[in-house]
């Protein structure tokens, strides 16, 4: 057999680090943040105004909301690493759509790039937690939000800045970034994942594992802190460029504003530190409270555009603050057997937000002024608050060892 003279660490690849999660959450972030803000403006230029850009988003949210929930039962059938490659694919195919520039195109574009997102979340977060140890979960986001720092701090300004150029500019980069992912994907050689032996039995329905969901109220939790810090990000990303074009203020203020507070994701491993000596609970109840607070008094301010601005901006740490802590409830408590389903129920929050914040905001138009939106947005964050104080005192404490020896 020639196969045994060949060396074992090309037969077999190392168990990936921290780091090298890291590395591909950091190189997503290029992607994702170079489009963060020249897509809604893309979006709002072809369609015409923040009603119809809002109908798009909600129904790319509908798109990516099932197809995320049908990646475990695809992966059942495509291996792990050809799902993540599709979606780096996916990728590419909306920055090809967005470039062709028509009304319908773009709309495409924002279905495929929202596909995309899930199906990289959701490979992503099975390789994570077959990976690295529940105790090491903290440290493994902080590094992750380290890594994809620069590329959430460059990436908003210079999508702005290229889309002035030329207008498919930020989408050739943003393609090139999604080709740099899949190869560095497939050099890392994460293959499949752990295997998790099963019980015998019938195959698990494709959403059956929601029921599963449903009767764990910590995964319920933590779903649901996750749904409204993503909507708190959808109202900044989306439509703080469109209140900063409506009040003249021009399309490149809420681009600098965003890339600024992306460097906030710098200081995510210090966050991590702090929040664990604070408590998760602490930490998480901190960090809801300041952001509806913000979002609050920008909408009250709103006759005022700049101190908007400003209090929106302040929001994002806090947001950003969630981003490090805010999904430890859930990844804290999902069993080793079900690693793949709730991931993707976990990953469901980005389309099920995707889906509430444009909705709500076509419901909010209609009687309010666009700064409506950040009431509706401030109002959800507190509701966050209220939940968080149940959350169990020690959550993300390190465990004294059971037994001796």
């Amino acid at each position: 057999m020639a196969t045994r003279y060949i060396p074992l660490a090309l037969k077999h690849s190392a168990t990936p680090r921290i780091e090298n999660f890291a590395l591909l959450a950091g190189l997503e972030a290029a992607v994702r943040g170079t489009l963060i803000s020249a897509m809604p403006l893309a979006v709002y230029h072809a369609l015409g105004d923040a009603q119809a850009t809002s109908v798009a988003y909600f129904a790319s949210g509908v798109v990516a909301l099932v197809w995320g929930l049908m990646v475990p039962w695809a992966t059942r059938w495509i291996p792990r690493r050809w799902a993540y490659t599709a979606g780096c694919l996916l990728y590419v195919t909306g920055m090809a759509l967005a470039v062709i520039g028509t009304p319908s195109a773009v709309a495409a574009a924002l279905i495929c790039n929202a596909m995309a997102t899930a199906t990289t979340f959701v490979c992503f977060n099975a390789y994570v937690l077959d990976y690295v140890e529940r105790v090491n979960l903290g440290r493994s986001q902080s590094v992750q939000m380290a890594y994809a720092a620069l590329p959430w701090s460059v990436g908003p300004m210079t999508g702005v800045w290229l889309s002035g150029q030329w207008a498919p500019a930020p989408f050739l980069l943003a393609g090139a970034f999604a080709l740099l992912l899949l190869v560095v994907f497939w050099v890392l050689r994460l293959g499949n994942g752990k295997q998790i032996a099963r019980a015998k039995g019938p195959a698990v329905n494709p959403l059956g594992y929601l029921g599963r969901f449903f009767h764990q109220p910590r995964l319920i939790a933590g779903w649901f802190f996750a749904v409204m810090r993503s909507c708190g990000w959808w109202v900044y990303v989306v439509y703080l460029p469109i209140f900063c074009v409506e009040a003249g203020l021009g399309d490149k203020a809420a681009g600098i504003a965003l890339s600024v507070s992306n460097a906030f994701l710098f200081a995510a491993p210090a966050v991590d530190r702090w929040a664990r000596r604070m408590s998760v609970r602490r930490s998480v109840r901190l960090a809801f409270f300041g952001c509806g607070t913000l979002m609050a008094a920008a909408a009250l301010l709103s006759f005022f555009p700049w101190a908007t601005v400003a209090l929106v901006f302040g929001s994002s740490f806090f947001l950003v603050m969630l981003d490090v802590v805010g999904g430890l409830p859930f990844l804290m408590s999902v069993k080793p057997s079900e690693r793949t389903e709730m991931s993707a129920v976990y990953s469901s929050f980005r389309d099920v937000s995707g889906i509430l914040t444009p909705g709500a905001a076509w419901l909010v138009l209609f009687v309010l002024p666009l700064p409506g939106i950040f009431a509706a947005s401030a109002a959800g964050l507190f509701a966050s608050w209220v939940i968080a104080g149940r959350l169990h005192p020690r959550l993300g404490a390190t465990r004294p060892s059971r037994g001796g020896g």
